[in-house]
């Protein structure tokens, strides 16, 4: 569904608390009061706290598909290209959408006290991102650039869990490559160049043809 200005600010206020309090210890009315509104406004556009995050997981679901439907209909793109550019809207998407990425992180590090919603939700949100890495690496494959074997759900898992944890230890991170006196963003944008390379070197060699299929061919 399309939502308003003013459900769109709710959202957002929603988001920044469930990523730095958890979905289960943020109320209602916390939510009303950082956003600066009746606590029944809340009830009026969402209805409860889990109509509320599944709107939270179906905007920011959105976006993503908008991003990789123009990525797909780009016809002036080479199947590797499309790679490249999937990988760099993946780990910019993180980067932009922390507090997000902090909800999921929050749902996927507490294994015994998960919302069953989110759980829910979150396994959609995977298989949806999933599914659009596949159908670009399918592509290749059907062209015969890419090998005919290729273990996506792993390269997906090692994309994510690489970033999860270089976000869950940034200080680490910035002690090991001496960033430590640059400002948060200027380390930011060192953590995503770095990603970047390391994840199209590795994709690249994951999925370019093997030695003996391209003699073969």
């Amino acid at each position: 569904m399309e939502y308003n200005q003013k459900q769109l600010q709710i959202i957002s206020v929603a988001e920044r608390l469930f990523a730095a309090k958890g979905f289960s210890a943020t109320s209602i009315r916390d939510i009303s009061q950082e956003a600066d509104i009746n606590v029944s406004m809340v009830s009026y556009y969402f209805g409860s706290k889990d109509k509320l995050i599944e709107a939270l997981f179906e905007v920011r679901a959105r976006e993503f598909g908008a991003r990789l439907d123009e990525l797909l209909r780009d016809l002036g793109l080479s199947p590797m290209q499309r790679v490249n550019l999937m990988v760099d809207g993946m780990i910019n998407r993180i980067f932009e959408k922390q507090c997000f990425h902090n909800v999921v992180l929050r749902e996927q590090l507490s294994p015994d006290r998960r919302t069953p919603i989110i759980s829910e939700l979150l396994t959609e949100l995977k298989l949806k991102n999933l599914r659009a890495m596949e159908s670009i690496i399918h592509e290749g494959q059907k062209l015969g650039i890419f090998r005919s074997e290729v273990d996506v759900p792993m390269l997906s898992t090692t994309l994510y869990g690489t970033v999860n944890q270089l976000l869950s230890t940034k200080s680490y991170y910035c002690t090991v490559y001496g960033i430590q006196d640059l400002s948060e963003e200027e380390q930011e944008a060192h953590m995503i160049a770095k990603l970047k390379s390391h994840f199209k070197k590795i994709f690249q060699e994951m999925i370019k043809p093997e030695l003996n299929d391209s003699i073969t061919s």
